[in-house]
């Protein structure tokens, strides 16, 4: 198994961040830290994303880093040269797919339907984002989707919550989790990173089975 996917699969849960200002990196990846989820997607959804990834890779080497909602292959190089070790796609875009195969980088591009999956297949891609998670109806569409495809695993992003955390974890399709909830856009703009280590805690004791 390729080792980011293997880190991936015992961590659980990925935290997807969308920071506005990079002066916000260090104490959420504090947070992050203390909250015992060493993991991090930074999405391109701001014009912080590249340096914020840079700083985490410096300040935080711990921390499985990966870049979020790639477009381009401009960003892929981006997300790349900036230190992510991973890239999360919300769609499957061929051409980002087959940049990343050829340069050996690790991508879990975002599928929807099982002609996406085939193409993924067909590429030798086996571990996939399954998004949007809940409004494309959650579990019971997932199960249906993904019944043909006895080999290829899911991390169902978009969402997912506290609530719903523990139900999608323990079906057989998912090897993993994308969430926002602990680490809202919110949080981290007005400061309120000792809320952000507590939602983090929450989610982990819930992985755990705490």
């Amino acid at each position: 198994m390729n080792p980011i996917i293997e880190k991936l699969t015992k961590l659980k849960i990925i935290p997807v961040i969308k920071i506005e200002n990079s002066n916000a990196t260090v104490p959420l990846g504090e947070a992050l830290i203390k909250g015992d989820l060493p993991a991090a997607e930074i999405t391109y959804r701001t014009d912080a994303a590249e340096n914020v990834i840079k700083i985490v890779r410096k300040k935080f080497p711990d921390i499985l880093l990966g870049a979020g909602t790639i477009l381009t292959i401009d960003q892929v190089k981006s997300a790349m040269n900036a230190g992510a070790q991973f890239l999360v796609s919300p769609g499957f875009n061929p051409r980002i797919v087959d940049y990343c195969i050829e340069n050996n980088i690790t991508i879990i591009p975002g599928i929807n339907t099982p002609s996406e999956i085939e193409k993924a297949l067909e590429r030798g891609l086996r571990y996939l984002k399954f998004f949007p998670a809940e409004a494309s109806g959650g579990l019971l569409y997932l199960n249906a989707m993904a019944a043909p495809y006895i080999n290829v695993k899911f991390m169902p992003t978009g969402g997912i919550n506290l609530n719903n955390l523990k139900e999608y974890l323990a079906n057989k399709y998912v090897f993993a989790c994308g969430g926002s909830w602990m680490v809202k856009t919110t949080l981290i703009s007005e400061g309120r990173f000792e809320e952000i280590e507590g939602l983090v805690k929450e989610a982990v004791r819930m992985v755990e089975g705490g």
